[in-house]
């Protein structure tokens, strides 16, 4: 095989775009032998411009109709190019407003050799000389920002941790902040299903010297060659296999891709979707809170997660942080000056339909000083054994019983309880987080002779309309989502308390294999579900529904976790068992916000 770390292979091309544009640029790597080949799209009409970078998997030299033709049919024709792609700036519009692009191909991907290890340390170290690279270019001002959607802003957070020289700002669009919780094991359940549809349509099929990529319009073959399949294996570490293998957050697979949060420093602007309720939404507002940056900010929208990034209005919010922290151009909304909202949110009345982007901008928007909100009541809803959902605290005289199902329900057979609240009489705001405390026990299903020994809980939230009809909200994929969802693995209960992300309102748990417990036939085992966040107001004469299941239910799309392995049937098979009673008091929490007050607004 050639030299690839040394051979020129870069094209200029000056006349066919509105932008100078380099294509496969090789980019050395600091601390070891290889390079990142990275495309540059480049202002004409200036001599040095502020750099916006990308890296990624996904191929910096596909185009995004060819990535996804139906999503770039719909994405804002003002960022159609003869080189946009899939969750990236468009070059044509960024260049016209005065910034040059690096698109890096991610380590062991498209162009860049080397070992393809999505999220891992060594292909953070190598975003960390790509941006420090882009900073010291003759045509670079020496300032950097990072935007980009899901991938390309999850890695994000990773590298500015890493406080690269030029990095000035980052605006991670929609992207998880903790591999573990976030993405890959939801209360230590494994999310199998979009793992692997990642890995196998949107990541594996571009690893660099993969054969046909041409041939099938999925970008061009590798420069240097195909290399062949046992090759291939060598240079991944497949990500359907590593997570299905590992369990635990120190498991040295896991452990590798953490980073210490706070030490991101840059001002960032955290992006976080409603109905991203199964992937990112947890990610950026855990990011937001828990970075160091003395300027950051938190903004919500909702929608489909590949067309909003796009819109008209939240280009206008992109381009005008991008422009405080880069061009130093900061006269409206004093983002530098930490004078704008610290949050920004979108609040979710009425029944306006899914994957509608018209119906959706009707949503009002409400600024906050804070997150959470500081005026938050956190209100218990009880759960009884009559099935109901109320703020009354159930009189227990003595044992009351139980509600059972079976375990290891799945989306096409379904087990769950329902506890629904009476119509509210008035109404009311829920934003934030939310805790479920339930009392669980398993009994085993005497067909098997194995020794089951665990609990898989999923918790729904619903809303009901005053018309009696549930409400849909906009999922990642565009398809119907509920308000949102939670997941424990009950042998996986334990919460740091000590923590300093300890919560009441967010308990921590570290997912130490050293954290499992025991969960005996017959115990009952009081516990505390984190809920993902969540906001709704709640009209009058509507109705809230607090859903328990052994498995996923309606709502969970792409992201199920039906792994035969991770929920194998000896370990988990039979029935649960959740208890009312003496002691025994069962409820969630809700986030209630009250109206903003008169005093509250004089502060």
């Amino acid at each position: 095989m050639p030299n690839v770390f040394s051979r020129d292979i870069s094209q200029v091309d000056r006349a066919s775009f509105p932008y100078i544009f380099h294509q496969n640029v090789s980019i050395s790597l600091k601390d070891e032998p290889g390079v990142i080949r990275a495309n540059l799209y480049l202002p004409k009409n200036l001599e040095k411009a502020p750099v916006l970078v990308t890296y990624g998997p996904y191929g910096k030299d596909i185009h995004y109709k060819d990535f996804h033709g139906k999503s770039y049919s719909e994405v804002n024709p003002a960022h159609h190019s003869e080189h946009s792609s899939w969750e990236t700036p468009d070059p044509a519009f960024w260049t016209a407003h005065g910034y040059a692009l690096v698109r890096a191909d991610e380590r062991g991907t498209g162009q860049s050799p080397g070992k393809l290890d999505t999220m891992s340390r060594g292909t953070s170290d190598a975003f960390f000389d790509v941006v420090e690279w882009s900073a010291e270019q003759s045509w670079s001002t020496g300032k950097v920002g990072l935007l980009g959607i899901s991938y390309y802003a999850g890695s994000q957070w990773r590298v500015a941790a890493r406080q690269p020289k030029g990095l000035a700002c980052i605006i991670p669009w929609e992207g998880m902040s903790d591999y573990y919780r976030d993405r890959c094991r939801h209360g230590g359940i494994l999310s199998n299903t979009f793992i692997d549809f990642w890995w196998n349509r949107q990541v594996v099929t571009n690893q660099y010297g993969r054969p046909g990529r041409a041939a099938s319009n999925w970008g061009p073959d590798t420069v240097e060659g195909d290399l062949s399949e046992e090759e291939l294996e060598r240079n991944r570490n497949d990500q359907t296999i590593d997570n299905a293998q590992h369990y635990f957050r120190d498991d040295p697979y896991y452990a590798s891709k953490e980073y210490t949060q706070r030490d991101i420093q840059v001002p960032l602007l955290s992006v976080a979707n409603w109905g991203g309720i199964l992937l990112h939404l947890r990610g950026n507002i855990e990011g937001y809170m828990q970075a160091g940056s003395p300027l950051k900010y938190l903004r919500f929208i909702t929608g489909r997660h590949d067309l909003p990034f796009y819109y008209d209005e939240e280009v206008a919010i992109q381009k005008s942080f991008l422009d405080a922290f880069l061009k130093g151009e900061d006269d409206v909304h004093g983002w530098s000056k930490g004078k704008a909202p610290k949050v920004d949110l979108l609040l979710r009345k009425g029944n306006v339909g899914y994957n509608n982007s018209e119906a959706e901008r009707t949503f009002k928007r409400r600024t906050e000083k804070e997150w959470p909100i500081a005026r938050t009541q956190y209100t218990r809803f009880y759960l009884t054994g009559d099935r109901t959902l109320t703020e009354a605290k159930p009189a227990f005289t003595g044992y009351n019983g139980k509600l059972s199902y079976r375990a290891l329900g799945t989306l096409e057979n379904q087990q769950l309880i329902q506890f629904v609240t009476e119509p509210f009489k008035e109404e009311r705001e829920i934003t934030g987080h939310i805790v479920a405390h339930l009392n669980i026990s398993m009994t085993p299903d005497p067909q098997f002779s194995s020794f089951a020994n665990d609990i898989d809980i999923f918790i729904t939230l619903r809303y009901i309309s005053p018309e009696g009809v549930e409400v849909f909200y906009t999922g990642t994929a565009g398809d119907p989502v509920p308000l949102c969802k939670g997941w424990l693995r009950v042998s996986l209960r334990k919460i740091n308390t000590e923590h300093p992300n300890n919560r009441h309102w967010l308990p921590h748990r570290d997912y130490f294999s050293t954290d499992v417990q025991p969960v005996i036939p017959g115990e009952i085992y009081p516990v505390d579900v984190e809920i993902w966040p969540t906001n709704v107001v709640v009209e009058k004469g509507s109705k809230i529904v607090l859903e328990v299941s052994s498995g996923d239910t309606q709502g969970c799309g792409l992201f199920k976790h039906n792994s035969t392995s991770d929920r194998c049937p000896n370990k988990f098979q039979g029935q649960n068992n959740l208890h009312f009673g003496v002691g025994l008091d069962n409820y969630v929490t809700l986030p209630i916000v009250p109206p903003v007050s008169e005093d509250t607004q004089n502060q």
